[in-house]
Formats: structure tokens, C-alpha cells, sequence
């Protein structure tokens, strides 16, 4: 048995989430896929998937086993660039994830100046605001915002934004400025993230920096649209925080005004991550040298 091209195939069906899928994609019949996985699981010893008529599953041994493989299938195919000489010459397909209003703003337009500037280069750019599993979902670089979770993937630091509190004119007008953040409980909010996140708003002291302020927020829309938020808040709906480059836009054209900016945290960091420094493959490495080169800072 070839147990790279076993990897391949069980990578591609899990991938498919189907035999037959997995058999289209490479070009095999389902009957050599299906006997291609059995035997993989009869020389590991264990079962990698739960078969159904309607579905498959992975075991744990399954998860373990795809997440390992696909983590080599990665570094073969970054060794074989390097042998051809494609290290000078990116080419293939780069995956990007990137928060959903940080990426169109911003990644979008860089992701457009490198493959102007390489052709053999198919890109896809996914937006979403969770963090995504870089080796289980096949993702080659993640832009992420704010502080890193310890994890074996490498980091380079493109930037920092900061957390501002906006809100539109005309409502400043009608219910006033607020001075510090313990008066935020007077006023409306519109709130925005993921349904888990905590409803607090945190702010920094001038006076002590080491001092935390807590704010528990009661809003009176809560939504996991940056953008849907922020446009109410444009429309007069209350005071909004959301990170400076979601807004600078709108408070440039008059549209929002910040308040308490005395109070604001340290910006957050902004990095690109990607799994493994070793090995790096040309197209992930010329991406990462444009989005330095460009400076995606958004303060």
C-alpha cells in the first residue's frame, strides 16, 4: 500500500465528506477509494471513520489521524517546491482567512495586488469572525486580531488597531457626550460579536494604567454584524465600540464622532499566522512578504 497516496485519499474524502465526492475530486473509481481507506484503517489497526448509509463521522482516532496527515501531506508538497525550484516561484493555490470587515477592507485588496503580481497563484480568501483550525481546514495563512492563544502556529506582526466607542452626531446632540465610561449606563448601545461573547465593554484609566474598567453593557441591539451595528449606530441608534479601521471611514465623513478616547486600552495587535515556519512554500512566503511590505495597519 502507498501510504502517502492512502493519506491523500482519506484527506480527500473527509474534504468531500463522501467516497463518491472524494473519487470525482481525484479521478478514481469509489470502489478503489472506499478500498483504499479500508486498508489504510487494516494496517493502522483502528478505524478512522463511522460509515452510514446517509453519513460519515470521524472517529477520535479519525481526527487525530487526518490532522497529523494533513500536516505532512503539507510539508511533501512544500519539499517538493523546493526541489523544483518553485521557492523562487510561487505557484498553487493560498488559502487566507481573515475576520469578516478587517478582511474586506483590507486583506481583499492585498489579496488582489498578489495575484497581480503572480499569475501561477489561485487564490481563495475566506471571512469569518471565528477562529479557524489552520491544518484541519486546509487554511495556509489566518489574519487575526488581538492577543494569541498559545498554539504551535507561528506569528508575524503586520499591525495594531485600537477599541474606540463611536456614535453619531445627531445622538450625541440629543442625549450628550459621555465624560468616563461609568456613564455609558445612561445611554443607548448597539452590540456586536459572537452570541458567546461577554457583554462588558472594558476600558483603560488614565490615571492608573494598570487599573481595568469594567463596564457591563445592556444593549439595546445586539448582533453578530459589525456592519449591521455600525450602521445603526450612523443612524443615531446609540454608542457603538468597535475597533478604530471598522469606523474610521464613517468618522472621517462626519458620520460618527469617537468618545472616550482618554479611556482606551492598548491597541490590539494584528498578526498573520500560519503553521509552520520550516519548509515554507513560495506563495505563502511572498504573501506574507506583501502584506509586510504594504503595511496592513489600521489604527
Amino acid at each position: 500500500m502507498d501510504r502517502l497516496a492512502a493519506m491523500t485519499v482519506f484527506c480527500t474524502v473527509c474534504d468531500a465528506n463522501s467516497f463518491a465526492g472524494a473519487a470525482r475530486r481525484l479521478g478514481l473509481s469509489p470502489p478503489v477509494v472506499t478500498r483504499t481507506v479500508t486498508a489504510l484503517e487494516a494496517h493502522l489497526g483502528v478505524r478512522l471513520l463511522q460509515r452510514t448509509t446517509r453519513s460519515l463521522r470521524l472517529t477520535d482516532a479519525g481526527e487525530r489521524y487526518l490532522e497529523q496527515a494533513r500536516r505532512v501531506l503539507a510539508e511533501i508538497e512544500a519539499a517538493e517546491e523546493i526541489a523544483r525550484g518553485e521557492r523562487q516561484r510561487p505557484r498553487g493555490r493560498l488559502v487566507i482567512s481573515a475576520p469578516w470587515i478587517f478582511g474586506r477592507m483590507h486583506v481583499a485588496a492585498l489579496v488582489r495586488r498578489y495575484l497581480a503580481n503572480y499569475p501561477d497563484v489561485k487564490a481563495e480568501l475566506q471571512l469569518n469572525d471565528r477562529n479557524v483550525s489552520l491544518v484541519e481546514e486546509g487554511i495556509d495563512v489566518a489574519i487575526r486580531i488581538g492577543a494569541l492563544d498559545d498554539s504551535s502556529l507561528v506569528a508575524r506582526t503586520l499591525g495594531s488597531t485600537r477599541r474606540v466607542v463611536a456614535a453619531s452626531p445627531a445622538y450625541l446632540a440629543a442625549r450628550g457626550r459621555p465624560a468616563s465610561p461609568a456613564e455609558i449606563e445612561a445611554h443607548d448601545t448597539v452590540a456586536f460579536g459572537p452570541a458567546h461573547a461577554s457583554g462588558d465593554w472594558l476600558f483603560g484609566d488614565p490615571r492608573e494604567p494598570t487599573r481595568e474598567w469594567r463596564v457591563a453593557v445592556t444593549s439595546r441591539l445586539t448582533t453578530n454584524s459589525g456592519d449591521a451595528a455600525i450602521d445603526c449606530a450612523r443612524a443615531g441608534g446609540g454608542l457603538v465600540r468597535a475597533l478604530h479601521y471598522q469606523v474610521a471611514a464613517h468618522v472621517a465623513a462626519g458620520e460618527l464622532e469617537i468618545v472616550l478616547a482618554p479611556f482606551e486600552r492598548a491597541p490590539s495587535p494584528i498578526h498573520a499566522l500560519y503553521p509552520s515556519a520550516r519548509l515554507l512554500p513560495a506563495r505563502v512566503r511572498a504573501f506574507l512578504d506583501l502584506a509586510l511590505e504594504s503595511g496592513v495597519r489600521a489604527y
